[in-house]
């Protein structure tokens, strides 16, 4: 991967987690894919780079007070929870499986949000 799609990578990634929230993970796992990651190592690769631009996203939504934090952590505790089991769950599907499952996930959210 040159500079130019590493720069075009990074700005997607955080424009997308800027506006929706984490959602630069959906943009991220398929851009690191052209730099020939195996897999499994785009979505952990995805998850670092999102957890960074997560923080810096928070932060900003903080100073705009924007966050509810009382809200937040009613979430939490599963959501910690989901993380182990699919942090898990990475080690053991098959690439073409979860290629498909992560191609599923991104098709039913977007016909929700045409529906919804």
């Amino acid at each position: 991967m040159n500079t130019k799609q590493k720069l075009m990578t990074g700005l997607t990634s955080g424009l997308l987690n800027g506006l929706f929230g984490s959602g630069g993970g959906v943009a991220a796992v398929p851009l690191l894919e052209r730099s020939k990651l195996e897999q499994r190592k785009c979505h952990a690769t995805s998850v670092v780079l999102i957890f960074v631009l997560s923080l810096f996203s928070a932060g900003m939504y903080a100073l705009n007070g924007s966050l509810d934090y009382a809200k937040a952590a009613e979430f939490i505790p599963a959501g910690l929870l989901g993380a182990l089991v699919g942090a898990g769950l990475l080690k053991k599907i098959k690439n073409d499986i979860l290629k498909r499952v992560f191609g599923a996930v991104i098709l039913i959210s977007a016909i929700r949000m045409f529906i919804v």
